[in-house]
């Protein structure tokens, strides 16, 4: 199965294979000033099923982890597509809102919780990290 998924203007694109590694949900105070929402959605793919294409700028910060983040960005419209993480060298996150396909699976993680709002509730069971480090530890290192 091949997904499509685009940045507003559509010049930036990435093309996948597959299912993603998992889908979490990330509450960190950076990620819910990116898109200003409570909490961020990413698809974790593999990076040898993603093809990325067009223009991109990057802006790299840290995470509470410690290590780098290097997130891909449209320079015409500004929407964040895709990131590399440090700790996770053989994986790429795309943001779940950029594929317009309903068969994309819920979330299973939702890590950062500590600085994530209260009023935020899931409505089906998902492996629950309060820092960044017990994914990284946990369900990713079973991936590498």
């Amino acid at each position: 199965m091949i997904r499509i998924a685009q940045c507003c203007c559509g010049s930036l694109r990435t093309e996948v294979s597959g299912e993603p590694a998992f889908v979490g949900a990330c509450h960190c105070i950076e990620y819910q000033g990116r898109p200003g929402s409570p909490f961020g959605v990413s698809t974790i793919f593999p990076k040898a099923r993603v093809r990325t294409e067009g223009p991109n700028k990057v802006y790299v910060r840290g995470s509470d982890s410690g290590r780098k983040i290097e997130l891909h960005f449209c320079p015409d419209c500004g929407f964040t597509m895709f990131w590399y993480a440090e700790f996770v060298a053989n994986l790429i996150g795309i943001a779940f809102g950029t594929f317009v396909d309903p068969t994309i699976p819920w979330p299973t993680v939702s890590v950062l919780e500590t600085t994530g709002n209260s009023w935020v509730i899931f409505d089906r069971a998902l492996d629950r990290f309060e820092r960044q480090v017990e994914l990284i530890e946990g369900p990713i290192a079973a991936r590498r």
